[in-house]
């Protein structure tokens, strides 16, 4: 596949700068999808390829290379495929040789990313378009707040429990008690911590996205009534921020009922905020409502950068074989292009996606059909030639 370039010479400075992390597995394989889309579309922008995934934890003990970070430092916003990731055990097993033994610990890239440029707001989109053979329910329009940051994902966690902190917990917490006689080092400890402006970000977010696309609703995901102190503090966040939004009613849902509603009545919800494992675990069922994940983009939002993505893994077993739904992936671009302020080129994605769908003559392997990654891709971009001929 050609790399991108699409006006920008050496003459002639582009209007974007965009950072392209292919990753690995089939990640590869819907970016090169999406290239297809981004060449019809001839956005004036500038692409720079960068190094993520697997491959470099593997040969230099770091999947997020700094020269990668840099990079993104250079440009508006980033477009990712897929990347493969695993435990820490077992990516010490894939880890070359000659790097074993040299203290190098495996960690999420996608994770480090958000948190290395405060990409606090997850957008997840799941929209049922018609013609669509994997439909749970026709007219499904539900987009989920996910917070990125904190939460359980936070990365604060203990194997072995040091001594200290296991003292110290056993001194304040009566629950930790029953945990005294068992050894540190058969304890683990994951920390799940959220902050009050964390809350009221992601909230306010949702709420401003509510109101400025006419949803009528946005549902706090949580589990108050068992994780009483973080849960509580969203619940008692998303009250205050509601009342700067009244003409949007806020439900409060525990996370499991919400998983079992949205089955029932999917048509009854709109907006859904959560915290960062809840809102992973509620936006992977929405995106089966409506086909399954290669239906399913979303976007990692900051204050002052963004990285777009699908919410797909990169399923390596399928890498280079072009069988995966590229349509995650170029909602993805619709989505980057709505960030830029490109709304007209973002309209012409979102339509010809429909419009493909809706035919029903290219259809990939997981709704029934043969076609390829890059026979969805061109049929997506033939679509958006017609609309411009007839514009």
């Amino acid at each position: 596949m050609q790399p991108l370039q699409e006006k920008a010479t050496v003459t002639d400075v582009a209007k974007y700068k965009i950072a392209i992390l292919p990753g690995d597995g089939i990640g590869r394989d819907v970016m090169d999808a999406a290239r297809i889309v981004l060449r019809r579309l001839r956005l004036d922008a500038e692409y720079l390829e960068g190094d993520i995934g697997w491959e470099f934890w593997r040969s230099e003990g770091d999947p997020l290379p700094q020269r990668t970070l840099r990079m993104l430092e250079q440009t508006d916003v980033c477009l990712m495929g897929a990347i493969t990731s695993k435990p820490n055990y077992e990516a010490q097993l894939e880890l070359d040789p000659r790097l074993r033994g040299g203290g190098y610990e495996y960690y999420s890239p996608i994770v480090r990313l958000r948190q290395e440029f405060n990409l606090h707001t997850n957008i997840r989109p799941c929209k049922s378009y018609r013609g669509n053979p994997l439909n749970y329910r026709e007219g499904i329009d539900i987009v989920v707040f996910r917070e990125n940051t904190e939460g359980l994902y936070s990365g604060v966690e203990f194997h072995p429990l040091p001594q200290e902190l296991k003292a110290w917990l056993l001194e304040h917490h009566q629950k930790m008690r029953r945990f005294e006689s068992t050894p540190a080092d058969e304890i683990a400890v994951s920390m799940r911590i959220m902050t009050k402006k964390a809350c009221n970000k992601i909230l306010t977010g949702a709420f401003e996205y509510a109101r400025k696309r006419n949803y009528r609703t946005v549902t706090v995901v949580e589990k108050p009534n068992i994780l009483r102190e973080t849960g509580g503090l969203m619940l008692r966040e998303a009250r205050e921020v509601a009342k700067r939004y009244p003409e949007i009613r806020l439900q409060e849902k525990n996370i499991d009922a919400v998983c079992m509603w949205l089955l029932k009545n999917p048509l009854e919800y709109s907006v859904l905020v959560a915290e960062n494992l809840f809102g992973d675990i509620v936006s992977d069922l929405c995106a089966q409502l409506i086909g399954g994940l290669g239906f399913a983009p979303s976007g990692n939002i900051g204050d002052d950068y963004a990285v777009f993505e699908p919410v797909h893994g990169s399923a390596p077993k399928y890498a280079g074989q072009y069988r995966a739904n590229p349509l995650a992936m170029i909602l993805s671009v619709m989505m980057m292009l709505e960030y830029l302020g490109e709304y007209s080129l973002a309209r012409d994605v979102e339509k010809a996606v429909a419009d493909v769908i809706a035919e029903g003559k290219v259809r990939t392997y997981d709704m029934g059909g043969s076609s390829s990654t890059l026979e969805m891709a061109n049929a997506v971009a033939d679509k958006i030639s017609t609309q411009s001929k007839k514009a």
